[in-house]
């Protein structure tokens, strides 16, 4: 994909990833906020940030072809849910930070904002991703999607599968990629000091793999990503964490997203740990039948809040 030029971009509507991962949403009544124990993955990530991921196709029902393939849905195919409004313009351009590619969307407006290292599902950094930098960004957050498939996009499961693995082989390498993409963050002059990470399924796991290593997170979003309820690796996360979950996922379980909302209670993390009751995985989807609108927009909200809450904690105090 050719590299694009920093031009002002308004964006004008909220549109939702595909693939394995999804974006934020669930209905508030139907949601189970933190102390009330939620699910965790069956895989357990270890010290060195290794993990297995419970194998999955990410085709959703109604999308598997005749012969088990699917294709993501395409920017041109995706869902609008619900219209963002009052965002700010953005620039936007395919870059490198400190060694690390990706797609780097801010505010227009001079100033310092907020970061966040935004990580894509196993897809690869696609349109849909970049999208979503898009809309972060103007709410006003310097965001940068990391590419943890150099370049390369799957278009159907097995590409996928292909490349997710690949990066699972090598855990220690996407780490280091990561914590570079926040270190440059943080040494960019448009920056404060504090960054988040967030990712969906397998971006996920990935947000939470970066957020145990040393990259010291200001907070944490996973969105149905493989889980570790192993308490001496969980003592190295960077809280607070926020989790989203789907009370009917057969790839993250909600037991272990129980065990894991109980582990980080017992350390005194600051987590807020929802599960949709009905949803699946990837419910915040929109080219399946497991998709849940109103999920989605309930997630998303809590998402935007919670960043808020934790890395605008200067401006809220001045």
């Amino acid at each position: 994909m050719p590299t694009r030029r920093p031009v002002p971009v308004f964006v004008a509507a909220l549109v939702l990833l595909s693939g394995c991962s999804g974006v934020l949403g669930g209905d508030t009544e139907t949601a189970t906020p933190t102390g009330t124990p939620t699910a965790t993955a069956t895989d357990t990530a270890t010290a060195d940030a290794s993990y297995t991921q419970t194998p999955h196709t990410g085709c959703q029902p109604g999308a598997i072809e005749n012969d088990g393939s699917c294709e993501p849905v395409t920017s041109g195919g995706n869902a609008d849910v619900f219209d963002a409004e009052n965002l700010s313009a953005i620039t936007t351009e395919r870059t490198t930070i400190d060694g690390t590619p990706g797609y780097l969307a801010r505010p227009a407006a001079e100033g310092e904002y907020p970061a966040v290292v935004m990580i894509h599902e196993w897809w690869g950094l696609n349109e849909n991703v970049e999208h979503m930098a898009e809309i972060l960004a103007g709410h006003g957050y310097v965001v940068f999607a990391v590419d943890l498939y150099d370049g390369e996009v799957a278009q159907n499961a097995s590409e996928a599968a292909r490349l997710s693995g690949r990066v699972r082989e090598n855990p220690a390498a996407a780490v280091s990629e990561m914590r570079r993409a926040v270190a440059g963050l943080r040494d960019r002059s448009d920056t404060t000091e504090r960054v988040a990470s967030l990712g969906w399924c397998f971006g996920g796991g990935q947000s939470l793999q970066l957020s145990l290593s040393d990259a010291d997170l200001n907070a944490t979003v996973v969105y149905y990503g493989t889980l570790t309820t192993d308490e001496e690796t969980l003592r190295r996360i960077d809280g607070p964490v926020l989790g989203i979950f789907g009370s009917e996922d057969e790839v993250v379980g909600v037991e272990n997203v129980r065990e894991f909302d109980r582990t980080l209670g017992d350390l005194g993390v600051e987590r807020e740990i929802y599960v949709y009751e009905g949803a699946t995985h990837a419910f915040a989807n929109p080219s399946g039948e497991s998709f849940r609108p109103n999920d989605t927009r309930d997630a998303w909200s809590k998402t935007l809040r919670f960043l808020d809450e934790h890395l605008r904690a200067d401006d809220d105090a001045s």
